[in-house]
């Protein structure tokens, strides 16, 4: 089939991979000049003249993300080569905290808990009772119920340096609003599903590098068409005159006897990889009952923001991750030395997650917070990189879009339907299910 991706993120990507793949003739169409979306490489100029490529935020990936995984290696990127692992660590600089050690899975993670610094045989034996009991129950919950109730027999420590900074890492989402259905999925498939699932996947390269580039280049090798910088205003649909708008004759085949219309060419099949609010726009122009009621459920989601702080100076830490004790004054969660992966010496990425506050005021407040618990106090500012919706806000009992969205139309991104939150391998293996829905799409 012809088939239009609109939008080249990491979800349009995978798509258009795997449409490919599957033999279609696929059109990628961005509206801006690079691929990637809201997981892209970035220029900027350092405080000393010279230049770096850096990202529009810090990303983190884990060794569960199977698909992301899979999907590097087909287009030819080496993940072990891409990617600096390590073992789930939540250490700070005073050396408290967990480190999930090499074993196989649950023996890890008890050898986690049990050898965690700075928490006593109270904090331990409250997080080895609940964990084993999140197991006996399938790791399943009621769909209304949020991370700090169904952590409400933890301890404050563990809450504190454990549940509430990994909560905001998976799902950037308070916990006191968070999904705890989608937490427990995230915590099954890491840390009790396959040796090495809960690693750390550090990039070592520009996210353009780690899989984007090479998509492209695998794409056009193919005969794939891309279209850059061409921003979709509309999609319609030519109805016959007279007839009602939500009736779509069908074939023999069970396919759709309709084309959709994109930038001026006529296509059979269409997937909207762009953003929920883009996405959202978009259907509820058609003048389609179904495509609207799809887009009133979109544009309904909420969004949590990221801020990452860039800073320079003559520093490197201990390791290439530290968490760091956030509050008031002090938003963020963790701190990455870019130094130790593969950039300049002396730069960190300071990640706040679900920000809300000014870019100057989350930079100021950084900029503190790191000389308060690092002893870091001459650190220069690169850049404060502020996505505003970085993410939907993976909320209890969050009612998300389908990826049917009308007769020859889907949607894909991290935001559609699925089990995980808002994270690149949501992305891909949503844009790797509407790939393989195309030829069974009515």
């Amino acid at each position: 089939m012809k088939v239009a991706i609109v939008g080249a993120g990491w979800a349009g990507l995978a798509c258009a991979i795997e449409a490919t793949r599957a033999g279609h003739a696929v059109t990628l169409f961005e509206a801006t000049r690079h691929a990637g979306g809201r997981a892209r490489a970035l220029a900027v100029e350092l405080p000393d003249g010279g230049h770096a490529t850096l990202d529009n935020g810090q990303h983190i990936l884990i060794g569960a993300y199977s698909a992301t995984l899979a999907l590097m290696r087909d287009v030819g990127v080496d993940p072990e080569t891409a990617l600096l692992r390590l073992p789930l660590t939540l250490r700070f600089a005073d050396g408290g905290g967990l480190q999930v050690p090499k074993a196989p899975p649950p023996l890890d993670l008890l050898a986690g808990i049990v050898g965690a610094r700075g928490w006593t045989w109270r904090d331990k034996w409250a997080l080895l009772r609940t964990t084993v009991g999140w197991r006996i129950n399938g790791f399943a919950c009621a769909p209304t119920e949020n991370v700090e109730g169904l952590c409400a027999a933890l301890t404050p420590r563990v809450m504190d340096e454990l549940i509430r900074p990994l909560c905001l890492s998976a799902l950037n989402t308070p916990a006191d609003a968070a999904s705890a259905q989608v937490f427990l999925r995230v915590l099954h498939d890491a840390l009790f599903s396959e040796r090495g699932g809960a690693d750390l996947l550090l990039p070592r390269v520009d996210l353009g590098a780690l899989f984007p580039d090479a998509a492209l280049a695998w794409l056009a090798e193919r005969g794939a068409r891309t279209c850059f910088g061409v921003r979709i205003a509309s999609l319609t649909w030519p109805a016959s005159p007279g007839s009602a708008v939500d009736a779509v004759p069908l074939t023999s085949t069970g396919s759709a006897d309709v084309d959709w219309h994109v930038a001026g060419e006529r296509f059979e099949q269409v997937v909207l990889a762009v953003p929920p609010w883009d996405a959202a726009r978009l259907c509820a122009r058609i003048g389609r009952a179904d495509a609207a009621a799809w887009a009133q459920i979109t544009a309904s989601l909420g969004h949590e923001g990221i801020a990452t702080v860039y800073a320079q100076g003559d520093v490197t830490l201990p390791a290439p991750l530290l968490a760091l004790r956030s509050g008031p004054g002090a938003p963020a969660q963790f701190v990455f030395d870019r130094g130790q992966l593969g950039g300049p010496r002396g730069l960190l990425a300071f990640v706040v997650s679900a920000s809300a506050d000014e870019r100057e005021s989350v930079e100021r407040d950084v900029l503190q917070q790191a000389a308060q618990q690092l002893g870091m106090r001459h650190l220069r500012p690169v850049q404060t990189v502020v996505e505003r919706r970085a993410t939907f806000a993976c909320t209890a009992n969050l009612q998300r879009p389908g990826m049917q969205v009308a007769p020859g139309l889907l949607a894909c991104g991290d935001y559609v339907a699925g089990p995980y939150p808002s994270t690149i391998e949501g992305a891909v293996r949503s844009g790797l299910a509407a790939a393989r829905s195309l030829a069974n799409t009515p």
